[in-house]
Parts: C-alpha cells; sequence; structure tokens
C-alpha cells in the first residue's frame, strides 16, 4: 500500500521560512519523479514544484522561483520543499504527490500524478 505522508506545516510570520517534508513508504520512491502541489483556501489545486526520480531537473511554478526549493533524499524515501520568504497568498494546504509512470519526466498536471498524501496546512500572516 503506498502512502505518502507530509508534515512540517505550521504558521509562520511573512519573510519567514519552512520546510515540509513528504516521507513515502510502499513504493520504489528512487524510481518516480515527485511534485508539490497547493490549495489556497476557496481556489483549485495547484502546481507547485516538482522534480525528476534522479534529482538531476526540477521545475517550479513562476510564483514560487528563488523563494523555493525542491529536493529528495533517496536513500530516505524522503520528498522535501523548503520555502523561504514566505509570503501571504503562499497560504494553503500542501500536498506531496508520485508521478504515475517509472522514470518519467516532471509534469505539471494533476492528471499526471498517482498517489497523494493527505495534505498539511501552511499559514503566512501578514
Amino acid at each position: 500500500q503506498v502512502q505518502l505522508v507530509e508534515s512540517g506545516g505550521g504558521l509562520v510570520q511573512a519573510g519567514g521560512s519552512l520546510r515540509l517534508s513528504c516521507a513515502a513508504s510502499g513504493l520504489t520512491f528512487s524510481s518516480y519523479a515527485m511534485g508539490w502541489f497547493r490549495q489556497p483556501p476557496g481556489k483549485e489545486r495547484e502546481f507547485v514544484a516538482g522534480i525528476s526520480w534522479n534529482s538531476y531537473s526540477t521545475y517550479y511554478t513562476t510564483s514560487v522561483r528563488g523563494r523555493f526549493t525542491i529536493s529528495r533524499d533517496n536513500a530516505k524515501n524522503t520528498l522535501y520543499l523548503q520555502m523561504n520568504n514566505l509570503k501571504p497568498e503562499d497560504t494553503a494546504v500542501y500536498y506531496c504527490a508520485c508521478a504515475t509512470r517509472r522514470y518519467a519526466t516532471i509534469y505539471s498536471a494533476e492528471s499526471e500524478y498517482t498517489y497523494w498524501g493527505q495534505g498539511t496546512q501552511v499559514t503566512v500572516s501578514s
């Protein structure tokens, strides 16, 4: 049974930092591209960042580029999202997701991801 469990969310002031983690089990984590998505209050879920199975490639949505860093530790089956210089508009529930196909490239579309975590709340106060 595949499980993705996010942690590290919380309340932070604007300009602060948080590091999200996503612990994976039940799959060969090192074979799959991974992504972070978020759902702001009252809005649809959106792509934030993705990383290839071997960490060679990363991709970010424009609004977080230069502030967020996605990384992974395949030995620990864990995905990370380092978020710096947080803004109130970053407030959302953050989800990690596992791509559907092995050794696939990074996708921004939700339809390309099969497994999802339960989400972790990030709240940025102004």
